[in-house]
């Protein structure tokens, strides 16, 4: 096989990243979407869209086992008695206002 010439060489690893880049991009989709499916068994209804995305963002950000470890740290949410009465989870510790205000 003859030597390939500096620009031969140049164009074909450009030609390498390019494709190595758009497979890198299908993998990454395919990833998000299944763990976008993990989401549609979790009651994230329960959270705002911002709170979330805000979840997920810190979650990423400082990593798994960082964000595990935090959220295990915190103590258990006190759940007030009335705020279970439609089977909710609800993790409110506010007491109701006088009046149903």
């Amino acid at each position: 096989m003859p030597k390939m010439t500096d620009r031969e060489r140049l164009a074909k690893i450009e030609t390498d990243q390019q494709n190595l880049a758009r497979e890198a991009e299908i993998v990454r989709r395919a990833l998000r979407s299944r763990y976008g499916d993990l989401a549609t068994g979790l009651a994230v209804e329960r959270l705002s869209e911002r709170d979330y995305k805000d979840v997920l963002v810190h979650a990423i950000r400082v990593g798994g086992p960082a964000a595990l470890a935090a959220l295990k740290a915190l103590p258990a949410a006190q759940v007030h008695p009335d705020a279970r009465r439609n089977g909710d989870a609800a993790t409110s510790t506010a007491k109701p206002r006088a009046g149903g205000q």
